[in-house]
């Protein structure tokens, strides 16, 4: 049985993919889409493990990107641009590393081709405590994680992924358990035989950490053809601070000929 990857489409043109970030899902790209459908056809598909999309037995960042490139191929899309936030940027990165052939241009959010020391923990101990509650609101989930994560904006992300039960109780619709099992390997260092030498854009948000000046070599080695970008006065969450610069950013890059 092949792996069911939920998505949602719109406008008409070349093709662009997008890739949410950790714990999130298809729709938190939702005004990059908008920004985008005039002159592109956009799909936003939720990662799998997490959304709508079905589970992994195991995540990999190779078992990520095949679920995707898969769900490419059943839609019939031979090559299209891809834009990947935080996780989705390193799956697609994979993406294109693997299978180049299937990747226009590639605009990566916030995220290095590099191994992460873990810093999700404050995080999972919060969708923990929310899993072990089955909160009856979603208020009262959010006060639950208030005990563990004092940034609002962070807060109610996460509580775009919570869903309500037929039973009344609210679950998260991504898949903790497989997401903290398999957290280091979402982590890792890409690495390839061959560059991937079509043009990319890393933006990052200048108040991040995600990409240092210690992750260029790197970067370099792997995207020969890629470009920095910093956009000012946000962090790691850019496409949600400085909405209309990062989608703006996007849509010249992939635009430009």
């Amino acid at each position: 049985m092949s792996l069911h990857i939920h998505s949602s489409t719109q406008g008409e043109g070349p093709d662009a993919i997008l890739l949410h970030g950790l714990f999130g899902m298809g729709n938190n790209l939702g005004a990059l889409a908008r920004a985008l459908r005039g002159e592109f056809r956009v799909h936003c598909l939720d990662l799998p493990n997490h959304g709508r999309s079905d589970w992994l037995a195991q995540m990999t960042l190779a078992s990520l990107a095949d679920g995707i490139r898969a769900w490419q191929q059943q839609q019939g899309i031979g090559r299209a641009h891809f834009v990947g936030h935080s996780l989705g940027g390193k799956v697609a990165m994979r993406i294109a590393l693997d299978a180049p052939d299937t990747v226009g241009k590639l605009v990566v959010a916030d995220i290095a081709p590099v191994d992460y020391p873990p810093h999700h923990d404050a995080i999972f101990a919060a969708l923990q405590a929310v899993a072990a509650a089955a909160p009856a609101s979603r208020s009262d989930a959010e006060a639950i994680m208030a005990g563990f994560i004092s940034e609002a904006g962070v807060r109610q992300f996460l509580l775009l992924s919570l869903a309500s039960g037929e039973d009344g109780r609210y679950r998260w619709r991504f898949n903790l358990e497989g997401l903290l099992r398999d957290y280091g390997a979402a982590r890792q260092q890409l690495a390839t035989r061959e560059p991937f030498t079509r043009p990319v854009l890393f933006i990052k948000g200048e108040l991040s950490d995600y990409i240092l000046p210690a992750h260029r070599p790197i970067i370099e080695a792997l995207f020969p053809n890629a470009s920095l970008r910093v956009l000012q006065g946000c962090g790691h969450w850019l496409h949600a601070e400085q909405p209309r610069l990062f989608n703006a950013t996007v849509r010249r890059f992939l635009l430009a000929d």
